[in-house]
């Protein structure tokens, strides 16, 4: 007897069912516990990740595992590798018998014209435009836009079919690949990898790019956007090195995130078996383009990646019929989209600029919590959003975005340019606004400190808002009582 697993049709209008996303992401930092010891066993059903700071957590076991595998590895497996057909996380594993997040209903080939609400589909007609609102989008869709977005994106291209993806799987990766990121991240959910992915369709579809890219790199270049920070943790490098972090132990403090991020994306190909139809060569060499796209997004290798860019720009050596000259302009583009905040809208750039910056803040205060040193920029005390978007701007994205100008010389390299311009010239504007009035307040503060200290220090402090100390001190932790 077949067994038919069919997809459901989820209406932009409602939410994602609970069946559907069951859990959030797969690294956590728990408020109930130290930062280093192990969560308390009354929450661990209740928990949102498969990471914790215990290594002999058997919550860990999916990642460990899957490096263990390791992505085109054709070494035997050990007995106890050769018994895990799945490649699950613990909270999958738990509910592995009753897998049904992503067992539907139905899938009609037409689900992208029947279930899209008119604002949604109307705002996906004009996907291609720079000025296109992720926040507007992701609010249409009902906190679907990566589903939505990718999902749509690769429809348009046809690569479902050319492919001869299976619907079903495809969108059961999806829905995974989306509840994986963190929505309690501020900055690093699935919101700004519809933004990125946003992005990177709008590079691709630059002249120099369009007439040279094949289906195969489009297809890679949608699904690198989509993963590129999975399973991110809402804090950086740095502090999993210094806090013995299991997983910088395992990719020997080098990208470590992003190591993680591929990982987590091959994963879910093999969970899902999207790529299971192709030949195993031909997948395992998907797994391996997929990660070298992912690798190229860690920040400390700009300085490496723009020097080459810059090298092949001076010597007018690219060559895009070469499949790895190809393969070295999508790493640029997904770099550009990663970063590109800055370069767009003001209202649109000063979203993401306020979200980043609290995440920043948001790890500092864990590290003032546990007595470690605070990382740079993460300290809300020390810094402000402005100085942390201007510094950015002028030692990390300008230099970058001016050499991508140099390679590809449109109407959307030159529009991206001028609105870093004007948004850097906004936070000067708004730095110096805060600066008078803090020396205007200096006098009224020097008076109310005679007069009662302890006030004059709640004073100094502020009201508490979004910029401020948050209630919620640990990232993927509860409140704490």
């Amino acid at each position: 007897m077949e067994v038919c697993y069919q997809l459901p049709v989820l209406p932009l209008d409602r939410p994602v069912p609970k069946h559907v996303l069951s859990r959030r992401g797969a690294i956590s930092f728990s408020s109930s516990s130290s930062l280093f010891g192990a969560p308390d066993p009354r929450q661990l059903s209740q928990r949102r990740g498969a990471i914790s700071y215990d290594s002999s957590d058997q919550t860990a076991l999916y990642i460990r595992m899957l490096a263990r595998l390791g992505c085109g590895s054709t070494s035997a497996s050990s007995a106890p590798e050769r018994r895990v057909h799945r490649l699950l996380s613990f909270q999958r594993y738990l509910h592995s018998s009753r897998l049904l997040r992503g067992v539907p209903q139905q899938i009609p080939l037409h689900i992208l014209d029947e279930d899209y609400t008119g604002q949604a589909r109307c705002m996906l007609e004009k996907v291609g435009n720079w000025n296109f609102d992720i926040f507007l989008f992701d609010r249409l869709t009902n906190g679907n836009s990566l589903i939505t977005l990718t999902f749509h994106l690769l429809n348009q291209y046809g690569l479902v079919e050319l492919f001869q993806l299976d619907m079903v799987k495809l969108w059961r990766f999806l829905v995974m690949v989306q509840e994986d990121y963190h929505s309690d991240n501020p900055y690093h959910n699935a919101v700004h990898a519809a933004d990125v992915t946003q992005a990177m369709y709008c590079y691709m579809r630059e002249p120099m790019l369009a007439k040279s890219l094949t289906s195969c790199d489009i297809l890679l270049g949608l699904l690198a956007a989509a993963t590129h920070d999975l399973d991110h943790p809402g804090v950086n490098q740095p502090f999993l090195i210094k806090t013995d972090h299991y997983l910088a132990t395992l990719y020997r403090n080098t990208s470590v995130l992003e190591n993680h991020h591929w990982k987590s994306a091959v994963g879910l190909l093999r969970e899902t078996g999207l790529f299971s139809h192709l030949p195993a060569e031909d997948s395992l060499n998907m797994e391996r383009e997929l990660g070298s796209l992912i690798l190229a997004t860690d920040i400390s290798r700009q300085n490496e990646y723009l020097t080459r860019f810059r090298v092949h720009l001076d010597q007018d050596n690219l060559c895009l019929s070469n499949a790895s000259h190809r393969h070295f302009i999508l790493q640029m583009a997904l770099k550009c989209a990663d970063i590109c905040n800055p370069c767009r809208p003001w209202e649109l750039s000063k979203q993401w600029s306020e979200k980043v910056t609290e995440e920043f803040f948001q790890q500092g205060d864990i590290e003032k919590k546990h007595k470690l040193e605070v990382s740079p920029l993460c300290d809300r005390q020390a810094n402000t959003v402005g100085n942390i978007q201007i510094g950015f701007m002028t030692y990390v994205a300008e230099p970058l975005f001016a050499e991508w100008a140099r390679f590809s010389d449109t109407r959307l390299s030159q529009t991206m340019l001028g609105h870093m311009g004007l948004n850097k010239a906004s936070w000067g504007g708004l730095q110096q606004e805060q600066t008078s009035v803090t020396e205007e307040a200096e006098p009224s503060t020097a008076g109310t400190d005679a007069k009662d200290p302890a006030a004059a220090r709640r004073d100094s402090n502020g009201p508490t808002t979004a910029g401020g100390t948050s209630s919620k001190e640990i990232p993927q932790g509860s409140r704490e009582s």
